[in-house]
């Protein structure tokens, strides 16, 4: 299992929230065989949303995140709970193209630049909450900063890190999310700066063997930060055979109908790839039902 935590100021003016999400992003890679550079790209977002569904309040609540790029790996969604676990999905795993220029995997170049990321939180009301924005990086944790600042108009800084071995393993992958409120002062403000610039990469703090409670200490370093929450977060999908009978029934009685005349059908987690069987008997009682 993965970790997560979070740290705050003493004065509370600043929350940042750390995940080490080697083994979320390792059941990416083993779900949908996925390249490296979708890994890293897919691996990014899935603990982004992480992050941010860490930050939601109710128990039930959750996020979906959806990056559309136009890039060859096509549109990327997460959806992450109110404790960060977190699922994943990629229209194309596998996609192979050469290096950026400093010699890195090219994560802008496969998802792409020209479109969106949208934000989708469900929290319990009538209406979920929805913001989109215009994808201005391609890096990932950049987009989710931005899309902070204009959507949420929550000043941010989001760094996400993840490192693949040559056999297609993850060395190992993390991020923080340094959100701060509205009441901080620019001394505070000047000393995340500071601390931020001082930081090495996520990727190279965990290979130094930093954890994700020493990497949120650090980026408030100067703050008198204390650790609030520390839990065990992993990649999990919650889809259930009621919930697929349900999206079964959301086709209608009339294609149902059809499917039932053709003996039957298989669905597939897009998610997870676990498989559900519904005979034409099962499908007869679902139409009856409509």
């Amino acid at each position: 299992m993965g970790r997560i935590v979070r740290a705050i100021a003493k004065d509370a003016s600043v929350v940042c929230s750390a995940i080490d999400g080697k083994d979320i992003v390792t059941r990416i890679e083993e779900i949908h065989g996925t390249s490296a550079v979708v890994t890293a790209a897919l691996g990014r977002l899935a603990l982004g949303t992480s992050l941010l569904g860490f930050g939601l309040k109710g128990q039930d609540d959750s996020v979906t995140v959806r990056f559309d790029g136009n890039g060859p790996t096509g549109m990327l969604i997460c959806v992450a709970d109110s404790y960060g676990n977190v699922k994943a999905d990629v229209m194309n795993p596998v996609v192979e193209i050469p290096p950026n220029e400093i010699g890195k995997l090219d994560v802008r170049g496969a998802v792409g630049t020209d479109g969106t990321l949208s934000v989708i939180k469900d929290m319990g009301l009538k209406e979920p909450y929805c913001g989109q924005v215009p994808i201005v990086s391609g890096e990932i944790a950049e987009d989710i900063t931005n899309y902070l600042a204009v959507s949420e108009q929550v000043p941010s800084v989001c760094a996400l890190g993840v490192l693949v071995n040559a056999d297609l393993s993850v060395k190992n992958a993390g991020g923080f999310l340094i959100q701060v409120l509205p009441f901080a002062g620019d001394e505070i403000i000047t000393q995340i700066e500071k601390n931020i610039q001082s930081m090495q990469s996520v990727t190279k703090l965990m290979e130094e063997g930093l954890s994700c409670v020493d990497i949120a200490l650090m980026a408030l370093e100067g703050l008198e930060p204390d650790v609030l929450d520390d839990f065990e977060v992993g990649y999990r999908c919650d889809c259930s055979r009621e919930r697929t009978k349900k999206v079964l029934v959301s086709l209608g009685k009339e294609q149902l109908e059809e499917i039932a005349a053709d003996g039957g059908t298989e669905v597939s987690c897009n998610f997870c790839g676990k498989k559900y069987k519904f005979t034409a008997q099962e499908l007869n009682s679902l139409i009856e039902g409509i």
